[in-house]
């Protein structure tokens, strides 16, 4: 598996496994968009692996990262995942993924999806970039400032510039391979 070139910032078994097999590749379901969405807005601060590996736990606690169970948590709820160890426990990320789910109902319900809502900041497909290195991948774009600024007005949170192109990466709304990187062409084919 070391042998492959890859993007350099995968230095752990689990990033690699997630590298090689998720990031970059083009997500179409609303669930997983969600989930995605809240764990980039959890991971905001903190390292992308430390997130990676309370994943798990987060899928658990957030009911599968079904936006309808999520939308109904009260303070009970939210009692609860305070106390969680598996999860980052900010009671501020915990409320804005409440609120998010809130917000994702609402778009599903004027645009027939999240999908369909979200994709269109890159007019459907995926923006293709070649970069030669990781120094070049920018924090934001103005795609991700158009989806940032948007998704603020309509009520989410947690959604910055940053955390938008973040997300974009994740879900394969960019793909930011490096060229050298294995992984480059066959996400550009998906």
């Amino acid at each position: 598996m070391s042998d492959k070139p890859r993007c350099p910032w995968n230095t752990t078994p689990e990033m690699i496994a997630y590298h090689d097999e998720e990031w970059g590749v083009p997500q179409h379901d609303d669930r997983v968009l969600f989930e995605f969405l809240v764990l980039e807005g959890a991971q905001a601060g903190l390292s992308w692996s430390t997130i990676l590996n309370k994943r798990e736990a987060y899928r658990k606690a957030f009911s599968g990262f079904d936006p309808a169970k999520v939308a109904r948590y009260k303070s009970g709820e939210i009692k609860r995942l305070m106390k969680d160890p598996g999860i980052v426990r900010n009671r501020l990320k915990i409320e804005s993924a409440i609120r998010n789910a809130q917000a994702v109902l609402a778009v599903q319900k004027e645009f027939g999806s999240f999908d369909r809502y979200i994709w269109q900041f890159v007019g459907g497909a995926p923006i293709q970039n070649s970069w030669r290195s990781m120094k070049n991948v920018p924090a934001e774009t103005k795609e991700s400032i158009a989806m940032s600024k948007d998704l603020k007005r309509r009520g989410f949170n947690f959604v910055g510039p940053t955390v938008c192109y973040a997300f974009m990466q994740a879900v394969g709304m960019v793909n930011d391979h490096v060229v050298t990187c294995f992984r480059y062409a066959a996400v550009g084919k998906q």
